[in-house]
């Protein structure tokens, strides 16, 4: 990584003490339940909607925070340790912390910077970000920002007809410096959102880049749509966005037997985001992947869905030895990111709450909550005697399963 590791995180709050003797404040509260109303503060009723939303009547968004409350942590006692170890290894990589930036499209009606503000902060505080293909910066702008930081890339999939597209975004992120391919399996078309359809509000479609930058940013798109309409993409953004959106929006699943083109496509790890069952787990594994993100995309896609931590412990045991399992939805503080590795997962995805920061905050937002999510999770493990975040010391022993809610 970039930066040199300070290998207690939560000692970000002997500095916010310390400055407190001096009656200094952040900005920023430290309650992580409070960052969402706080970012509605700041937010028009679109942009907040489109983060805050979920599919129907938030059932799934409502599960996936349940679930984690029916896990409680068991402490040890007399437990010689000075830190937690965080570290841990995916691909056969070390990196510094078990949590990465979700990928989360449109950033830039959350903050005027966007994408360059969250991937910046990601570089500072050693925590990989991952870029999403809804993204409102390029993918070279997005990897200038990140500097010397760990990034991975994540496809909305093209359909078949459409491979030349799907080869040239793999080789821009490729070519930047993105390491690991996710490709999001649940979202072939946006889900049913009240949120955003009372607003009328599809950031996909509109007169502007949002959303869409990667593709008005890429040769082979502008190609197709200057022999198409025998004009460029800035002489009619309107049709290029409704374009580009159908494009990564297709409204039609692929199929396991395409997964093979995108190995052809992709010589590093790929991880297929948005598993949710042990029969897809297993399927993965078949088909020569080497990672899975256990998620059902924050409740956004699906309404009536179980919840993604509810599934996780039967999925590492019917393929954790075989494939790195991530997780995603629902995580909200460090003591959910322990309850998800000790579960099974190898890392855990952060997602609204650092958009959240973003919208607070821009840049310095983003650095808060994740120094505030660090924070507590290393003080979490350090207050439980858990020694590391390796299987041997944070596994399911360390947690009780509670009365389900």
């Amino acid at each position: 990584m970039g930066k040199p590791v300070n290998p207690t995180p939560y000692t970000y709050l002997d500095k916010v003490y310390e400055a407190g003797l001096s009656d200094q404040k952040l900005p920023i509260t430290f309650n992580c339940l409070e960052w969402e109303s706080l970012a509605k503060e700041t937010l028009s009723a679109d942009s907040f909607g489109y983060v805050w939303g979920s599919a129907g009547t938030r059932e799934t968004d409502e599960n996936n925070h349940a679930a984690f409350r029916k896990w409680g942590i068991l402490p040890s006692r007399l437990v010689r340790s000075k830190f937690t170890n965080l570290k841990t290894t995916l691909f056969g990589k070390e990196y510094d912390y078990p949590i990465a930036l979700a990928p989360v499209g449109v950033q830039k009606i959350f903050h005027r910077d966007g994408e360059i503000a969250a991937a910046r902060a990601a570089e500072k505080e050693n925590v990989t970000y991952i870029l999403s293909t809804a993204a409102s910066t390029s993918i070279e702008d997005v990897a200038r920002a990140n500097g010397d930081g760990e990034r991975w890339y994540q496809l909305y999939w093209p359909a078949n007809e459409h491979h030349d597209i799907t080869a040239s975004l793999l080789k821009r992120a490729k070519d930047a410096g993105y390491k690991v391919l996710l490709v999001t399996l649940d979202t072939y078309m946006l889900g049913w959102r009240p949120s955003d359809l009372d607003h009328g509000y599809n950031p996909f479609i509109r007169n502007d880049n949002i959303g869409v930058e990667l593709g008005f940013s890429d040769p082979v798109f502008q190609k197709h749509f200057k022999e198409r309409h025998g004009k460029a993409i800035d002489e009619n953004i309107s049709t290029a966005a409704r374009e580009w959106a159908h494009l990564v929006f297709p409204g039609a699943s692929h199929g396991w037997e395409d997964i093979r083109s995108l190995q052809e496509l992709w010589d590093g790890p790929i991880v297929l985001k948005g598993i949710q069952t042990v029969a897809d787990a297993k399927k993965a594994v078949e088909c020569g992947v080497q990672g899975i993100v256990v998620s059902n995309h924050g409740g956004r896609q699906q309404d009536g869905g179980v919840g993604s931590l509810d599934v996780l412990p039967e999925i590492a045991d019917a393929v954790g030895d075989k494939v790195e399992i991530i997780f995603d939805s629902g995580v909200r503080c460090g003591a959910d990111v322990a309850k998800a590795l000790a579960l099974g997962a190898k890392m855990v995805l952060i997602g609204r709450p650092y958009i959240y920061g973003l919208a607070i905050g821009g840049e310095d937002g983003v650095a808060h909550v994740l120094r505030s999510i660090l924070g507590d999770f290393d003080l979490t493990l350090h207050l439980s005697g858990i020694t590391d975040v390796t299987k041997k010391n944070l596994n399911r022993s360390v947690l009780r399963r509670m009365k389900d809610l």
